[in-house]
C-alpha cells in the first residue's frame, strides 16, 4: 500500500507516504563495498557518472600511442609487421593497436585485463586476438607465487582451469601481495564520486523546482459586502486573466494584468538561496583528476586562465605513459614470440613504441637550437686549443 489512512473521531488523518523518490541515479556508489569482482560495476559507474574521469582514461589510452617491432631478420620483420597491422581483434576492428586500446581500457578500469590468442585451424598461425570480460574469469594461484591458472565457467557452471593456458593473456595493474587481480585506477574514487553525484543531483532538483518560475497570485478580500460566491467568481476571473497574460508571453507579446482589489503576486521560491557549489565541486574534482595523472586543462577544466603544460607536468605524464607501456610490453612480446615460432623464425626481436611528444614545438625547436650552438662552440674551442698546441 502506497498510502495508509486511519480514521479517528475528529475526522480523517492525513495520508502518510511510504515511498519517496529522489535518490541520485548512481546509488550503487553509496553502497559500495570493495570485493574481488563486484567492484568492476562500481568502476564502470564512476566513469559513467563523471565525464572528466572517462575522458582521462581515454586520453591515457590515446597517449600510450602505437607500437611496432624490429627484428634481426628483415623478412621476418616485414611479415610480423603486416600481421600486427591486419590481425582481426573482434567487432569489426583489425590491428594490434585496436587490441591494445581495448586491453588497456580494461586494465585501467578494472585493474586487470584478459585476452586470448586464437590460433588458425591448422595451428600454424594466429587467426585473431580477442579481449575478454574480466568478470568471466578467475585467477587461481598454485603452490608457488610463480604458478597460477586462469579459470572459466565449464559445462557444469563451475569455475575450472581453461584447457590451453598458453594461449591466454592476463595482465594485472599494480598487483598487491594479498591478491593477484591488480588495482584499478579508479579504486579510491567511489566515495568522492558519490559526494559529487549527490551535489549535482541536488542542483538538478533545485533547478527543476526554482528554475521554471512559478507565481503565487493572492487576492485579499477587503470588501465586507462580498459573499463567498462573489469572491469565488472574482478569483476565477483573476486566474483566467492571469493565465491569458502568461500565455501571451509565449507568442512574444507583452500583456498587462489589470485587476481590482488588493492582489499580491510573488515568485515561489524566490526567497530561497541555493547552496554555493563551486568550491566543493572543485575540491572533489581536484582529487579525482589528481588520481588520473592528467593535467586539468587537458580535460577542459580551466581553473587557471594562464594554465599550460609545464616541463614538470610533461615529465610526470611521460613517466605515467612509460609505466603503462612497460606493463603492456610483455603481452606484445608473447604474441610476437608465438607468431615467429609458428612461422619458423628464431630471430630476436624488439617491441618499439612511438615516441612520446608532449612538449611545445617552439620550445623543442629553441632547445635544439641551443644544443647546436653549444656543440658549435665546443668544436670551436677544441679547434682553438689544437692550434695553440701547434
Amino acid at each position: 500500500m502506497l498510502f495508509s489512512k486511519k480514521k479517528e473521531r475528529g475526522g480523517v488523518q492525513a495520508a502518510s507516504v511510504q515511498l519517496r523518490s529522489g535518490a541520485q541515479p548512481f546509488g550503487m556508489l553509496e553502497r559500495y563495498v570493495p570485493l574481488r569482482g563486484g567492484e568492476v560495476q562500481i568502476y564502470r559507474a564512476v566513469r559513467e557518472a563523471v565525464p572528466a574521469v572517462d575522458a582521462a582514461i581515454y586520453k591515457l589510452i590515446r597517449l600510450t600511442g602505437g607500437v611496432d617491432v624490429r627484428c634481426a631478420n628483415e623478412t621476418a620483420e616485414r611479415a610480423l609487421s603486416e600481421f600486427l597491422r591486419t590481425v582481426p581483434v573482434g567487432r569489426g576492428q583489425v590491428g594490434v593497436n585496436a587490441f591494445l586500446e581495448c586491453y588497456l581500457d580494461s586494465l585501467l578500469t578494472c585493474g586487470r585485463a584478459v585476452g586470448e590468442i586464437v590460433p588458425t585451424h591448422d595451428g600454424r598461425g594466429i587467426a585473431a586476438l580477442l579481449c575478454a570480460r574480466v568478470e568471466d574469469v578467475e585467477v587461481r594461484e598454485g603452490a608457488s607465487p610463480l604458478d597460477f591458472s586462469i579459470c572459466g565457467i565449464d559445462e557444469h557452471g563451475r569455475f575450472a582451469p581453461l584447457p590451453r593456458q598458453n594461449l591466454l593473456l592476463f595482465t594485472p595493474l599494480n598487483p598487491e601481495t594479498n591478491n593477484p587481480y591488480g588495482v584499478s585506477l579508479l579504486r579510491s574514487m567511489p566515495f568522492l564520486t558519490d559526494l559529487l553525484t549527490k551535489i549535482y543531483t541536488a542542483m538538478g532538483k533545485n533547478w527543476e523546482r526554482c528554475g521554471n518560475v512559478r507565481f503565487a497570485v493572492v487576492y485579499k478580500n477587503g470588501e465586507g459586502d462580498l459573499d463567498r460566491a462573489a469572491v469565488g467568481e472574482r478569483l476565477e476571473q483573476i486566474a483566467r486573466e492571469w493565465s491569458s497574460a502568461m500565455q501571451s508571453t509565449k507568442d512574444g507579446s507583452v500583456r498587462d494584468f489589470v485587476t481590482v482589489g488588493d492582489v499580491e503576486i510573488k515568485v515561489i521560491g524566490a526567497d530561497n538561496q541555493m547552496l554555493e557549489s563551486e568550491a566543493p565541486v572543485r575540491q572533489i574534482m581536484e582529487q579525482l583528476v589528481a588520481k588520473t595523472g592528467i593535467p586539468p586543462f587537458m580535460l577542459g577544466l580551466n581553473w587557471n586562465s594562464t594554465e599550460r603544460m609545464s616541463s614538470q607536468q610533461a615529465d610526470m605524464l611521460t613517466s605515467e605513459i612509460t609505466a603503462l607501456r612497460r606493463t603492456l610490453t610483455p603481452v606484445l612480446e608473447r604474441v610476437c614470440r608465438l607468431w615467429l615460432s609458428m612461422h619458423g623464425y628464431g630471430c630476436a626481436f624488439e617491441v618499439v613504441w612511438e615516441e612520446i611528444n608532449l612538449q611545445d614545438q617552439v620550445e623543442e625547436a629553441r632547445a635544439e637550437l641551443y644544443r647546436q650552438q653549444a656543440q658549435r662552440i665546443a668544436l670551436e674551442n677544441e679547434k682553438m686549443k689544437k692550434e695553440e698546441r701547434i
